[in-house]
């Protein structure tokens, strides 16, 4: 079995915690039915310890897995890049529709994206192996956040300024437009685990596509629509 199930943000009945509690069931489930080996899909850098309920409740969707005596490989992204994306796709539809963009804080802690099909060939690799492993899964190329905007500028063809502000205010900001948009665009603790260096790995690269070949490969396209969390799963 291949888990992928997680939910980005609380809404309604919908939250975090829950998702732990049904990831368990799910393996418990899995187990019962038979299942021999399961391929996770965490997070990087997830920790029992975090005050971050997506970051602790991945520790402890792990800590099921590994405690269900399946055989199990379990992956942890960073920030998946793809076609269906959510964060690169808006960063580059705003950038390409107002003159500037806000960065939290100096912008200076790291991103680590990793290309979605690399992500699906190392689960892949996951199903047919035979051995135990928990591995960090990132692509080649590491930013600072800064570095990272800029660069999806430059490569859509939206250079814009970019305006260090306080958290919060890049915060407001955000929930101010999505007022507009009917979505979710950013949430307190992505803000944090992004100002905190959780979307990059201390381990070496296992997937082979750079960041910046792909956006040269999806220039024309990344961010001319909006991708709205809420549409996609709730409507």
């Amino acid at each position: 079995m291949v888990n992928t199930y997680w939910v980005r943000f609380d809404k309604g009945e919908n939250t975090q915690p829950r998702a732990v509690e049904n990831t368990r069931k799910l393996v418990n489930a899995a187990k019962a039915a038979g299942v021999k080996r399961i391929v996770h899909i965490s997070i990087a850098n997830p920790s029992a310890d975090s005050h971050l309920p997506y970051y602790w409740g991945k520790a402890a969707n792990e800590k099921a897995v590994i405690e269900s005596g399946m055989s199990y490989a379990i992956l942890r992204p960073t920030v998946l890049v793809g076609t269906e994306d959510i964060l690169i796709n808006n960063i580059a539809y705003l950038m390409r529709r107002f003159p500037l963009f806000f960065i939290p804080g100096d912008g200076s802690y790291g991103i680590q994206p990793v290309f979605v099909e690399d992500l699906a060939d190392l689960a892949v690799e996951g199903v047919y192996s035979k051995e135990n492993y928990v591995i960090d899964a990132v692509g080649p190329d590491s930013y600072t956040f800064k570095e990272f905007v800029k660069l999806i500028g430059e490569r859509v063809g939206a250079k814009r300024m970019l305006i260090s502000v306080p958290p919060r205010l890049a915060l407001f900001a955000a929930q101010f437009l999505s007022l507009f948009m009917k979505d979710v665009i950013l949430t307190p603790e992505e803000v944090d685990g992004l100002m905190g260096n959780l979307l990059v790995s201390k381990e070496p690269a296992r997937a082979k596509t750079a960041f910046k070949d792909w956006l040269n490969s999806n220039r024309e396209t990344v961010g001319t629509k909006y991708a709205s969390e809420l549409a996609r799963h709730f409507q």
